[in-house]
């Protein structure tokens, strides 16, 4: 089974165009069909869709999924709905492991959907990135100023505040978070504290204790952990949190061997 994602960690995109997603739907289908991983932007959903359709005429199955876990935005200039950005990188590895069990291309699209709606994130900016098209940062930000709620193609966020302390910053990004997945007491996650591209791993490292201390002050527990630059925005100094609610399937698959650039365990 084949699973296809637009973006990569460390770019920032134009949409594809239907004629490029069909040629690699049909670089990676194996035969039993092919997953879209589609974040909610709305140029991905419409050329995405335009070449599943593009697939079916050519005999490939594809089954197709959107992510929206961004709490900060509920509608842009970019997305109708929330935006699709931290929990990809938590969905494709947990499928992946589902896909790797030689589970049927509906079942592996059923626990996409699963790992989506149990997945929230939120993210923030200290700059802005410059997308080399532009040739100028995306927004501007004074040398006292911070963007709360941003999106991984560069998008500004809900609001914009004066630059706070980490412990201040990671509660303003965890507690909408926490909020909306509705976790309680006695709940296990999968946390990421992820770079946007130009934040030095041992900040990252300073949110997550940060993250840890205000869960571990709701009685939530972190199962499984991961920190680091896996889906960014070019240089753009800043970070986003990704929880993900657990149960025994989640963290069978998540822990399930990887071998990838980013990803290395149990192999």
């Amino acid at each position: 089974m084949g699973m296809l994602d637009a973006a990569c960690p460390g770019a920032v995109f134009t949409s594809p165009v239907p004629d490029q997603m069909l040629a690699a739907t049909q670089a990676v289908d194996g035969g039993v069909g092919v997953l879209h991983i589609v974040k909610n932007y709305t140029g991905d959903v419409l050329n995405f869709e335009m070449a599943a359709e593009l697939a079916a005429i050519n005999g490939i199955q594809v089954e197709s999924v959107v992510t929206n876990d961004d709490v900060a935005v509920q509608d842009s200039l970019y997305t109708a709905g929330r935006r699709g950005v931290g929990v990809t990188v938590l969905l494709e590895k947990i499928v992946g492991g589902f896909a790797e069990m030689k589970a049927p291309l509906e079942k592996v699209a059923e626990l996409a959907r699963k790992v989506n709606s149990q997945g929230r994130s939120m993210g923030m900016a200290l700059t802005s990135c410059t997308v080399p098209t532009a040739g100028k940062p995306t927004f501007e930000l004074g040398e006292d100023e911070m963007e709360i709620g941003i999106g991984i193609h560069g998008e500004p966020g809900r609001r914009r505040v004066k630059l706070a302390s980490a412990d201040d910053i990671t509660e303003m990004l965890a507690t909408p978070i926490i909020e909306d997945l509705g976790l309680k007491s006695g709940e296990n996650v999968l946390a990421m504290v992820n770079g946007m591209g130009g934040t030095p791993l041992i900040e990252l490292y300073i949110v997550y204790n940060a993250l840890n201390r205000i869960l571990q002050g709701r009685q939530i527990r972190i199962a499984r952990s991961l920190v680091g630059s896996y889906i960014t925005s070019l240089e753009m100094a800043g970070c986003s949190i990704t929880l993900l609610r657990l149960d025994d399937e989640l963290v069978r698959y998540w822990d399930a061997p990887v071998h990838t650039p980013a990803l290395r365990w149990g192999v």
